[in-house]
């Protein structure tokens, strides 16, 4: 069934006066995939509810309350109860269920529908042709007059730690959902400026190689081509996000506050450092790949040189040693005593004069 199937479903449960229960994993859509759901009020975290609906009532009925709801990876069965329950546009909900979504931002009547890419530093002991440097997943926002609700997916990105700092702050956190949206997006441009960090040393340990005294023998360019790689997936999901951001920052949108406006022009802020700093990486693993072909240019040419020297030097004794063996009778020195010395003599001798220049010349 479609997600809109779903939707359509639950709705027709609705109007029958059946309650669509959240709670029980056996009678409800949702699951193990509900990570966390919190009411919140005046920026203080309130006593747990039993159920989904329970809590969205109670935020509801007391002002300055909202919900978040935290899910993992729901599908659409799961998360068609949500949809219903919070009125989500089937557009967004589809999105958030399958992901692989660009970060933007929309706008659904008075609810506000945000993408963004989380992204992780892999490690690894040593940078190989085939190592993952970046690992990227999605965090879905939608954002209401009284609801937050977020869908992660990935295996890291986890809001745990960031909804135990919000609530150490209860003053921010009362300024309501905006600007728990301000913090997930602050979080994860944060994450962003500790991947490209890591991913410096990574450059420069790929930059030493190069150009250390023997560079030819320890870098790979195979190396460079997946760090290369690996750069353009973390571009992928840095860079589209500098538009929604301004959006956020500039654009009137409801339910961001204006207020909530400026702490979303510095996230866009940090946002252009980092943009700036993936920017810089890429011309300088350009560089340092052009650095590499060129050394490994200069290498080649080195090693023609040597086999052609010694190809010179060989050539003496197989001119002198064809001459006198082509078996005429009427050859000079043919039949003195000294004649075989005298040879082996001039062959020696132009053979270490011919290896004295070329070892003077630097072919050797």
């Amino acid at each position: 069934m479609s997600m809109v199937g779903n939707l359509r479903k639950v709705a027709r449960l609705a109007r029958r006066g059946r309650r669509v229960d959240l709670s029980h994993p056996a009678r409800s859509p949702l699951g193990s995939t509900v990570v966390n759901c919190v009411v919140y009020r005046d920026g203080v975290r309130q006593l747990g509810t039993d159920t989904v609906e329970e809590a969205v009532r109670h935020a509801r009925k007391h002002r300055g309350g909202f919900v978040w709801l935290g899910l993992h990876e729901p599908t659409e069965e799961e998360f068609a109860g949500v949809a219903e329950l919070f009125d989500l546009h089937p557009l967004a909900v589809e999105d958030a269920v399958h992901a692989h979504q660009r970060p933007k931002v929309e706008q659904y009547g008075d609810v506000l529908f945000a993408v963004l890419k989380t992204v992780t530093y892999v490690d690894h002991v040593e940078l190989t042709t085939t190592s993952e440097v970046v690992n990227t997943g999605e965090i879905m926002v939608f954002t209401g007059p009284d609801f937050v609700v977020t869908v992660r997916h990935g295996r890291h990105g986890s809001l745990g730690p960031l909804r135990e700092d919000l609530e150490a702050e209860p003053e921010q956190l009362a300024k309501g959902p905006a600007a728990v949206l301000h913090a997930i997006a602050d979080h994860v441009v944060d994450d962003y400026l500790s991947v490209t960090d890591a991913v410096q040393d990574d450059i420069d340990e790929v930059e030493t190689d190069v150009f250390s005294l023997h560079g030819h023998r320890t870098a790979d360019a195979g190396r460079i081509y997946q760090l290369k790689r690996e750069l353009l997936e973390l571009k992928r999901a840095v860079v589209p996000l500098a538009r929604p951001l301004t959006q956020l920052a500039t654009e009137p949108m409801h339910p961001v506050a204006e207020e909530i406006r400026a702490y979303f022009r510095d996230v866009a802020d940090h946002l252009t450092r980092t943009t700036e700093q993936i920017t810089a990486f890429d011309t300088l693993l350009d560089s340092i790949l052009q650095a590499h072909l060129a050394q490994v240019t200069v290498t080649q040419n080195e090693d023609m040189r040597k086999i052609t020297a010694w190809a010179a030097i060989v050539a003496v004794p197989t001119m002198v040693c064809g001459v006198y063996g082509m078996n005429f009778d009427h050859m000079p020195e043919l039949r003195w005593r000294f004649g075989y010395p005298l040879a082996l003599a001039v062959i020696a001798t132009a053979c270490f004069l011919i290896h004295r220049g070329f070892k003077r010349n630097g072919w050797l």
